[in-house]
Formats: structure tokens, C-alpha cells, sequence
């Protein structure tokens, strides 16, 4: 989501929290995971993101899901893949609040991506 350009510019421990999030989007992580691994307290954390994002770390969180999730949409053989087992693959363990979110930033259902296929 942040490209590697951009991230010089966020202080270090918002670097290692990006870092984090890229690195284990698909596992079950809370805000105390993503500011134990930068170091720093959930509300340092907080504050950060939203300073430097304009977000926070478990909306991020949602947003890099939903990306892979997309992109895995996109990229999948719909005679081989469900919208569930992709979801899942990418962190989200409700279907319904999956596809909702999905709609909400992509403006499709996740299975009509996939059929487009």
C-alpha cells in the first residue's frame, strides 16, 4: 500500500509497524502485535498513523487485505477458487463482512470479479 519511495520519509517505528502488516496481513494480528513489533505503545502506534496515514493501523490493516484479496480475485481460476477460500487465504475470517468490504472499496462483489475471469 505505501511504496518503498514514500516510506524513507515516516519515522522508524512506523516503518517497522508498514513492515509488520506487509509481512503478516494474512494471520490474525491486533494492534498490540503490529505496536509490539514497532516497538512502541498501541496508542504511539495510533498516533502515528493517523498522523502520517490518515488512517489507522487496523483499518491499514484491512486495506492491504483487501488489496491481495483483489489481486488474487483477479488472478484466480474461478473453476479452481472461491471468493471464501481467497478471503481466507488474506486474513478475513467472515465472508459476509469480506464481501461487504470488498464491495464498499472496489464497487463490485468479490464473486463477480472473480467470474469476470
Amino acid at each position: 500500500m505505501v511504496n518503498a519511495k514514500s516510506m524513507a520519509k515516516y519515522p522508524r517505528m512506523l516503518r517497522r509497524a508498514l513492515d509488520f502488516i506487509d509481512g503478516n496481513a494474512e494471520y490474525d494480528i491486533t494492534i498490540r502485535d503490529i505496536a509490539a513489533a514497532a516497538d512502541v505503545t498501541p496508542r504511539a502506534i495510533q498516533y502515528a498513523f493517523r498522523e502520517h496515514l490518515q488512517t489507522t493501523p487496523l483499518e491499514y490493516l484491512r486495506r492491504v487485505r483487501l488489496e491481495r484479496a483483489h489481486k488474487a480475485l483477479v488472478s484466480a481460476d474461478p473453476a479452481r477458487e472461491t471468493v471464501t477460500s481467497i478471503a481466507g487465504r488474506c486474513g478475513f475470517t467472515h465472508p459476509g463482512r469480506f464481501s461487504s468490504a470488498y464491495k464498499a472499496v472496489f464497487g463490485i462483489e468479490p464473486s463477480r470479479t472473480l467470474r469476470s475471469q
